[in-house]
């Protein structure tokens, strides 16, 4: 793939410095202020900079509202909070028109979703209706109120979250709304020496410092997501990607036998799609503008470990979506 570093010409080195030094000053407001999570960083920044967004299923307690807050405040942008509950209505989020007895006249109160960063905490606690209210937007880049549509703020992403461990009261988010999320990734508890240093930070204040932070403005992030979109996929790559979702599918160039057994649906193209524009992402946070099969691999459980439908077999007898899409990674030739 070295040969095709200079294939696409539409990334100068300029822009690759510029890109490479924005990034540096993100990662930097991040590590001031989170410990360790580098999974996290790597899912939301990509995430950032593929114009997608990212579902998170952890426990509570690791610092997904505080690494919403911080990506927020390294790019300059708004931030709002939704806090899923059955009650929760759609124009809670997306706004309403409320009438004014004095003027006589309805106004528009635009909803939290209207913001550059928005933390949609515990999406499977909200209604079917809700949730569809939220994926619309988050797949239109609008809303609507009143027969009015309101474009939401350019750069847009949203972080999802949902708990594994608590069941009731919550709702099962569709396949078909989950295939919308650019990743899903699953956090895991930071090491202990980790813990460590954030009891120690916690102890001392050094949390709530702002030394040395130099935030990007939302206009460079637009650039960055522009430069993305520019990184070069060579047709190899292209190919590599349709053979892994087709293998998904139970087809592709080397098809798994008995993989259907544990897969009743397979990864849609917008799956391939995703992998390809993750790809993109990761090859810009390595400096290059162009994309190696080392860039569609790295996140490929983040990007597929939803998009995948298991049947009852592979449910009862313990089967992951990690085994399944390593078996299938494993099984198409890398170029």
């Amino acid at each position: 793939m070295a040969m095709k570093e200079m294939a696409s010409g539409d990334i100068s080195a300029a822009d690759l410095a510029r890109s490479a030094d924005l990034l540096e000053r993100i990662h930097g407001t991040f590590r001031g202020r989170v410990v360790g999570q580098d999974a996290l960083y790597t899912a939301l920044v990509t995430s950032l900079l593929a114009r997608g967004h990212v579902l998170l299923e952890s426990v509570p307690g690791l610092a997904k509202t505080t690494a919403a807050t911080t990506i927020a405040s390294a790019m300059s942008g708004t931030f709002s909070r939704i806090q899923c509950t059955p009650d929760l209505m759609p124009n809670d989020i997306v706004g309403t028109q409320m009438y004014s007895y004095e003027t006589g006249t309805f106004t528009t109160q635009l909803g939290p979703v209207h913001a550059n960063v928005v933390l949609l905490d515990e999406i499977n606690r909200s209604s079917a209706k809700t949730q569809s209210a939220m994926l619309e937007a988050m797949q239109e880049g609008q809303t609507s109120i009143g027969g009015a549509v309101y474009e939401l703020p350019r750069p847009f992403t949203v972080m999802a979250t949902q708990n594994p461990i608590e069941e009731e009261g919550t709702y099962v988010l569709p396949e078909a709304q989950m295939d919308r999320f650019l990743m899903k990734e699953v956090l895991t508890y930071p090491k202990p020496a980790e813990e460590v240093e954030i009891l120690t930070r916690t102890a001392t204040g050094t949390f709530n410092r702002r030394r040395g932070e130099n935030p990007v403005t939302t206009e460079d992030v637009l650039f960055l997501q522009n430069t993305v979109q520019r990184v070069y996929v060579d047709d190899a790559i292209k190919k590599y990607v349709v053979a892994i979702v087709n293998t998904t599918r139970g087809g592709g160039p080397r098809p798994i036998q008995g993989l259907m057994e544990n897969i009743r649906v397979g990864a849609s193209p917008r799956g391939g799609l995703s992998l390809m524009q993750v790809g993109q992402a990761l090859a810009l946070q390595a400096g290059r503008n162009y994309v190696i099969p080392d860039d569609v691999k790295q996140l490929r459980h983040a990007v597929l470990r939803h998009r995948l439908v298991r049947t009852f077999d592979a449910l009862a007898n313990d089967v992951t979506p990690e085994a399944l899409i390593d078996m299938v990674f494993n099984a198409v030739p890398t170029p």
